[in-house]
């Protein structure tokens, strides 16, 4: 089980380091596409709001899964890794939201696997 908690770890820490960080340096063009994205749905006015959570949120989730996966490492630590995983649960499921309510049904669908990955990691953490 070791190997699959290292690498959840690892995983997570890459998607959501990566994406918070894309969207921290391309913050106006994020924000452009987002509220393309939304503009026939009911938040387009939270477009920034939301942008600005959602990108903590991944900031906050991909940084624990990485210290988390270096934790485990070098002492077998598991809580940073739990945390992150559950903080990314929490994202996955902010986007699902956002997704469902821009009627992106396709891309909703697309963040399946990764919240059945989160919560795979959270279970494997506790």
């Amino acid at each position: 089980m070791c190997w699959m908690q290292l690498l959840i770890s690892a995983f997570l820490a890459i998607l959501f380091l990566q994406s918070g960080l894309d969207k921290v340096i391309d913050r106006d063009g994020n924000a452009i596409y987002l509220r393309e994205h939304f503009k026939d749905s009911p938040v387009i006015g939270q477009v920034d709001v939301m942008l600005t959570v959602v990108t903590a949120f991944e900031l906050l989730a991909g940084s624990l899964s990485g210290l988390g996966a270096l934790a485990f490492l070098l002492w077998g630590g598991q809580t940073f890794a739990y945390a992150g995983a559950v903080l990314g649960a929490i994202t996955i499921v902010m986007l699902f939201f956002g997704q469902r309510v821009a009627k992106d049904y396709a891309g909703a669908a697309v963040l399946v696997p990764y919240f059945l990955l989160t919560l795979l990691a959270i279970h494997v953490h506790q």
